[in-house]
C-alpha cells in the first residue's frame, strides 16, 4: 500500500506536466523540435483505415468546465464575440448530502449520418471519404438555416451578417499539417483528443444508446465523440438546464409562406371540387376569380419565402439537392405548381374570349381547362405534403408525421374552404347575377357549416396538446405545453379567440339562418364574410408561429439558466 502511494505521488497531474513540457520543451527527456509534438499524444498515431474516421474523445473526468477550449475555437476562427462552434455544458445529480456536477464540452460530432447534410438543400455540406469530417462550403450557402433545425445537437450556427451558416470542422487544413485543432491544444488538462474511431463500433453503441444524459439519441444521426469517464453516473444525472423552457425563433417569413401556400392549395383544390358541382356556364364564370385570388396569394407565399434566406440571390440554388433534401422537393414541387397554376389563371380569363370569338382552340381550351385545374391541385397537394416531411425529419416530437400533416391538412382544407365562400361573395357583388345569388344562397350554409367543423376539429387537436401538462415526466410535448400556457400564452389566447370568432361565431350567423328565408346580400353581411377570412387567416397565422417557438428544441447539456 505505502509502495503504491509513493508511486502514485510520483506521477505528474496533467496541468504539473503541460507545465513542465513547456518550461523545459521536452518529453520523457527527448527535445522537441516544434510546437507541435507537445500534443503527439492528443492526435492518431496511425493513419484511417477502411471502415474508421476521425472522431473527438473527451475524457470527462479530466475536463473542468474552464472554457479555454471555447476561447481558443473562437479566435483562431475568427468567430463573432456571441458565436461559438464549441459550448461547455453541465449535468448535475446526486443527492443533497452527496452532489455530483460534471461539466462537458461539445462540438460538431462528425457523424455517420448527418442530418445536416442530408437536409441541406444546396449541397453547401461534405464529409470527407478519408478522415469522415463534415465540413460546411461558405461559399455554397443560401442561408435557408434548414440545418439548424435538421441537426439535433445544434451544431450549425447560423450568422445572420454573412447570410450563412457556419460550423467546426475539426480544425481540417491543421489537421494535414499534423497540428491538433484549437481546442485539443488548448485544454490545460489534455481532456479532449482526436482518435480513430471505428464505424461498425459508432453503430453498435448507436444501438445501446449509449452517449450522454438527456442528449438526442445517438440513432439519429450515428455521432462518432466518444465521451469516457472511469465514473459510474447516478441514475438521476440531468443537463442543468433540463426544465428551462424557452421559445424557439419563430421565423415569420416560414410562417407567412406554409399558412399561404396551404391556402392557395385549398382554394384551387376547393375550387375545383365546386366546378363539378355547377353548371358550364357558372363555373366559367367563377374560374377566373377563384383561380386569380388563389394564384395571387400563392406566388406572395413564394415570395415571403425568400425573404427568410441570408442570400436570396442563390435562391435558384434550392433544388440541388433534390434526391435527399426535402426542402429541395418542396421548391421544385411548388415552383410546378405556380408553374402550372399562372396559365390555368390565364386560361380561365381567355376561355370566355376565345369562345365569343369562335376560335377552334376555344373548344380544346374548354376541354383542357378541367384537367389543368385537376393538375394544379394535385401538384399543391404534394407540395404540402412535402413541407409536412421537412419539419418531420427534424425528429422533433411536436413535429411527427401524425401532428404535422393533421395541422398542415387542416390548415389547407379550412383555409380552402373559407377563402373559396370570399371569392363567392365576391363574385355576387362583381356579377349582380340573378343566378349567382341563387347560387350564393344555396352554398352559403354548407360553407359555414364546413368552416365551423374544421375550426372546431383544429381548436380542439391544437388544445389537446396541454393534457401533457398533467404528465410527470418532463417530456418534450410537455415542455412544449409549458411554453404555449407561458411566455406565449398571449399568442395562444390571440390565436384562440381569432378561431373561434372568425370560424365559429360569424358562420353560426349565417348557418342558422332559417332554409326558407333568403340570406341577405348586404354591405353588412359582405363585410362580415371579410371579417370571417381575415380572422380565420389572422388564426392559422398564431396557430403556425406556435408552431415553430412552442417546439422543444433538442440539444446537448447546456448551462444553468437564468
Amino acid at each position: 500500500m505505502v509502495h503504491r502511494l509513493l508511486q502514485k505521488q510520483r506521477e505528474l497531474s496533467a496541468v504539473e506536466l503541460f507545465a513542465k513540457e513547456h518550461a523545459d520543451g521536452t518529453i520523457n527527456g527527448s527535445k522537441l523540435p516544434d510546437q507541435a509534438r507537445f500534443y503527439a499524444s492528443l492526435l492518431p498515431a496511425t493513419p484511417v483505415g477502411p471502415g474508421q474516421q476521425y472522431g473527438f474523445e473527451v475524457d470527462l473526468d479530466r475536463c473542468s468546465g474552464c472554457k479555454a477550449c471555447v476561447t481558443a475555437c473562437h479566435s483562431l476562427n475568427g468567430l463573432d464575440d456571441s458565436e461559438t462552434w464549441r459550448d461547455v455544458g453541465l449535468l448535475i445529480g446526486g443527492t443533497e448530502t452527496l452532489p455530483v456536477m460534471q461539466h462537458v464540452t461539445a462540438a460538431c460530432h462528425h457523424c455517420l449520418e448527418p442530418a445536416c447534410m442530408t437536409a441541406c438543400p444546396v449541397n453547401a455540406y461534405e464529409k470527407d471519404a478519408f478522415t469522415g469530417i463534415v465540413r460546411h462550403l461558405d461559399d455554397q450557402c443560401f442561408g435557408c438555416q434548414y440545418c439548424t433545425l435538421a441537426c439535433p445537437y445544434n451544431v450549425p450556427k447560423y450568422h445572420a451578417a454573412k447570410g450563412i451558416v457556419r460550423k467546426c470542422d475539426m480544425c481540417s487544413n491543421r489537421l494535414k499539417n499534423g497540428e491538433a485543432p484549437a481546442c485539443v491544444q488548448a485544454c490545460p488538462h489534455e481532456a479532449i483528443s482526436i482518435r480513430i474511431v471505428d464505424v461498425s463500433r459508432v453503430t453498435e453503441n448507436a444501438e445501446a444508446d449509449h452517449f450522454l444524459p438527456a442528449a438526442p439519441e445517438p440513432y439519429i444521426t450515428l455521432p462518432t465523440t466518444t465521451y469516457r469517464t472511469t465514473r459510474v453516473f447516478p441514475r438521476n444525472m440531468l443537463p442543468a438546464d433540463y426544465y428551462s423552457v424557452s421559445p424557439q425563433h419563430p421565423h415569420w417569413p416560414l410562417i407567412v409562406m406554409l399558412v399561404l401556400t396551404q391556402l392557395s392549395v385549398g382554394a384551387f383544390a376547393a375550387g375545383s371540387f365546386l366546378e363539378g358541382a355547377l353548371d358550364t356556364e357558372l363555373a366559367t364564370a367563377f374560374r377566373p376569380i377563384h383561380a386569380t385570388g388563389a394564384l395571387v396569394l400563392g406566388l406572395l407565399a413564394l415570395g415571403a419565402s425568400t425573404l427568410h434566406l441570408g442570400r436570396p440571390l442563390y435562391a435558384f440554388r434550392g433544388i440541388l439537392g433534390f434526391r435527399h433534401s426535402w426542402l429541395s422537393r418542396e421548391i421544385v414541387a411548388f415552383g410546378l405548381f405556380a408553374g402550372l397554376a399562372v396559365p390555368f389563371a390565364g386560361l380561365c380569363w381567355g376561355l370566355p374570349l376565345l369562345e365569343v370569338s369562335g376560335s377552334p382552340w376555344g373548344k380544346l381550351a374548354g376541354e383542357l381547362v378541367p384537367t389543368l385545374s385537376l393538375s394544379v391541385a394535385c401538384v399543391g397537394v404534394i407540395g404540402v405534403f412535402c413541407s409536412v416531411m421537412i419539419y418531420v425529419f427534424t425528429r422533433r416530437e411536436l413535429w411527427s408525421l401524425e401532428r404535422t400533416l393533421i395541422r398542415f391538412s387542416l390548415t389547407t382544407i379550412l383555409l380552402g374552404v373559407a377563402t373559396i365562400w370570399l371569392m363567392m361573395w365576391l363574385a355576387v357583388g362583381f356579377l349582380s347575377d340573378d343566378e349567382w345569388h341563387q347560387l350564393a344562397q344555396n352554398l352559403t350554409r354548407p360553407l359555414a357549416r364546413s368552416v365551423i367543423i374544421l375550426t372546431t376539429l383544429k381548436l380542439l387537436y391544437d388544445i389537446s396538446l396541454l393534457r401533457h401538462l398533467a404528465t410527470f415526466r418532463n417530456s418534450s410535448l410537455k415542455r412544449s405545453a409549458l411554453l404555449v400556457v407561458g411566455p406565449l400564452r398571449g399568442f395562444s389566447i390571440g390565436r384562440l379567440v381569432l378561431g373561434v370568432v372568425g370560424g365559429v361565431v360569424i358562420p353560426v350567423a349565417f348557418a342558422a339562418v332559417p332554409i326558407h328565408d333568403p340570406i341577405p346580400f348586404t354591405t353588412t353581411s359582405a363585410v362580415f364574410v371579410g371579417l370571417m377570412w381575415v380572422a380565420c387567416l389572422g388564426g392559422e397565422l398564431l396557430e403556425r408561429y406556435l408552431f415553430f417557438s412552442a417546439v422543444s428544441n433538442p440539444r446537448m447539456p447546456g448551462g444553468v439558466r437564468s
